[in-house]
């Protein structure tokens, strides 16, 4: 079985100011430089991407963005491009959020259209997928989880997948203090696993990381480390904490 390396991401999402999101990437920065067991990603928002760069760019923290648009330039008012999250030191993108999802309203092709975009550009990808609660109740968990995974992947080969991070967001947990048990997400993620080995073969399957998302913090952050399809963490909430994301990464170390 391939060893795969924890990652844990912090999405800041609309949060912070430019003092504290820069002392909170001090502390992440710190915290990581210690723990060689994993890799860290800080996703912060738009404006403070090369305040935050400056802080951990001596540290083994990796700069994320939330976002992009996907063409190289053009008339799309609000929206950023690949190149010039580039040019801020950028090297992780999120796809497929939940909140962009349903929230934003992006549809699947769009999602699609973003991760082919980035890959070609050769940043990771994060791509989220996840279940809402009336979906859960229904028992459509897996169908959900599965189409959108399919979806997103539609058009990534077996070579690019080697810089896809897939992340199992259960929308009614992010946010709401509410978690999915340790079985409940391990289940999910071994059944994204099958399905990579299905879609693509056992090798890629074993070295794709698979990301746990939806309040995620140090109180649970072992037992769910502790699963074996479950290679680390999407935080939202405990990333704006130090102090919490500190420990969520000890955990993993």
């Amino acid at each position: 079985m391939t060893q795969r390396r924890y990652i844990i991401g912090g999405n800041w999402k609309m949060n912070t100011d430019l003092e504290t999101g820069m002392a909170l990437a001090s502390q992440v920065a710190d915290v990581a430089s210690t723990c060689e067991a994993c890799d860290v990603v800080v996703y912060p928002p738009f404006p403070y991407l090369q305040a935050i760069d400056s802080v951990i760019s001596s540290s083994p923290v990796a700069l994320g963005s939330q976002n992009f648009w996907p063409e190289a330039s053009g008339a799309f008012t609000g929206e950023v491009s690949c190149d010039m999250l580039k040019d801020l030191s950028v090297t992780s993108v999120l796809v497929g959020h939940s909140e962009r999802r349903h929230v934003l309203h992006e549809s699947n092709a769009l999602i699609a259209q973003k991760v082919d975009f980035a890959i070609e550009r050769d940043f990771q990808v994060v791509l989220c997928v996840g279940e809402t609660i009336e979906q859960r109740e229904a028992g459509n968990t897996l169908d959900i989880v599965l189409g959108q995974l399919q979806s997103g992947l539609e058009s990534v080969n077996h070579e690019s997948m080697k810089n896809i991070v897939i992340a199992y967001e259960p929308v009614w947990a992010i946010g709401t203090g509410k978690t999915a048990s340790a079985e409940d997400a391990q289940a999910v993620h071994g059944a994204i696993r099958e399905a990579l080995a299905s879609r693509y073969d056992d090798n890629v399957a074993s070295s794709t990381r698979i990301q746990y998302g939806g309040s995620v913090k140090p109180e649970n952050a072992k037992e769910l480390f502790a699963c074996p399809d479950i290679d680390g963490a999407l935080v939202g909430g405990a990333a704006l904490s130090g102090e919490s994301f500190a420990a969520i990464i000890e955990a993993a170390c």
